[in-house]
């Protein structure tokens, strides 16, 4: 088994007081890798880092546009958002553009993550619903290309339901991996998540990018995904979110989405490129800064300002003193630095 590297450190002061083991694949669209560390063919529950392809089917339907889905709507589509007003707000009217409400998502209820929504609602005698999960923007694309596509929508988080069917046959395709019983999970929003080898997570990643490997509705519908959720970043996360902030420091050159369990895709397409990475540990800290390294690198912007923060974050206590922070480790910087143009 291959030996998983240290690529991320954590410092209070000086000195190291934890680490975390990655692996990560950069990988063009035919597969050709151009940066492997640690065990880059482990399968991995890639869990929210792949509803870009979830997505798909919506689009590819007709569904997004007899509905009349802009960027927002489709970036919402493929997001692991915060549960903000304006999240909230862009799901509900998706799900009445198909004459359905908050009743037919079957994703669960949790309560937004920043705590002064949290605060509005409780001042305001109010409990989470459904539309506040973070999955809520994915499952109002399910019901809405259910409804298109003349199906009833109900169960539609269940493996053998059409819809299910359809997002794992769009896996299938995008990843190049055939998905059988054993790679199945069940995902925090109820929906079957789908364990896919670390290399071709990269793979299918830059073939999202660049279309190549897709048929042609495919390749268009998976354009359209990722240049929406690049122009609204805000609605694939949101305030003070890693894939909010980082892909609008970089200008719209790149996408980025988190998974839980320390997993990243990324993609570059101006480059043909995709990024996968699992930290062991399940830590989302580690994988951001390991996927903000190798986007830097690969961008020629490892020493930009702008993405300091990202690269470097600082740990600060309840004082807002700075006591520490992560830094990628020698390994990785060295590794990265192969990547510049």
């Amino acid at each position: 088994m291959p030996v998983v590297p240290i690529l991320v450190e954590v410092l209070r002061g000086s000195l190291v007081e934890s680490a975390h083991r990655a692996s990560v694949v950069v990988s063009d669209a035919e597969g050709r890798v151009r940066l492997g560390l640690g065990d880059t063919a482990r399968a991995v529950f890639p869990r929210s880092a792949v509803k870009i392809v979830q997505a798909l089917p919506l689009v590819e339907s007709g569904a997004a546009d007899a509905y009349g889905f802009g960027a927002q709507e489709l970036a919402l589509a493929a997001a692991s958002h915060n549960g903000e007003d304006w999240h909230v707000a862009t799901a509900a009217a998706m799900l009445a553009r198909a004459h359905r409400s908050e009743a037919d998502l079957e994703c669960g209820a949790h309560w937004p993550a920043r705590q002064e929504d949290c605060g509005r609602l409780h001042v305001a005698g109010l409990k989470p619903g459904a539309l506040h999960n973070n999955c809520s923007g994915k499952h109002a694309g399910f019901v809405c290309y259910a409804c298109h596509a003349g199906i009833d929508p109900k169960g539609y988080t269940a493996v053998d339901h059409p819809v299910q069917q359809a997002a794992k046959a769009a896996l299938e395709d995008v990843f190049g991996t055939v998905l059988g019983v054993e790679s199945c999970g069940i995902d925090g929003c109820s929906i079957p998540t789908w364990a896919i080898p670390l290399d071709r997570l990269a793979t299918g990643m830059a073939r999202l990018a660049t279309g190549q490997g897709l048929a042609p509705g495919r390749a268009a519908a998976a354009r359209r995904i990722m240049e929406a959720s690049i122009a609204e970043p805000f609605m694939v996360a949101g305030t003070k979110r890693f894939c909010t902030d980082f892909m609008t420091a970089l200008g719209g050159v790149a996408y980025a989405k988190t998974g839980a369990e320390g997993v990243f895709c990324a993609a570059i397409p101006s480059l043909g490129l995709g990024i996968a990475v699992k930290c062991d540990d399940g830590a989302s800290r580690a994988a951001e800064v390991v996927v903000a390294t190798v986007i830097a690198a690969l961008l020629g912007r490892s020493d930009a300002p702008e993405l300091e923060r990202f690269l470097r974050p600082v740990l600060t206590n309840w004082n807002r003193m700075t006591v520490g922070g992560l830094r990628p480790s020698a390994e990785l910087v060295e590794a990265a630095a192969t990547l510049a143009p």
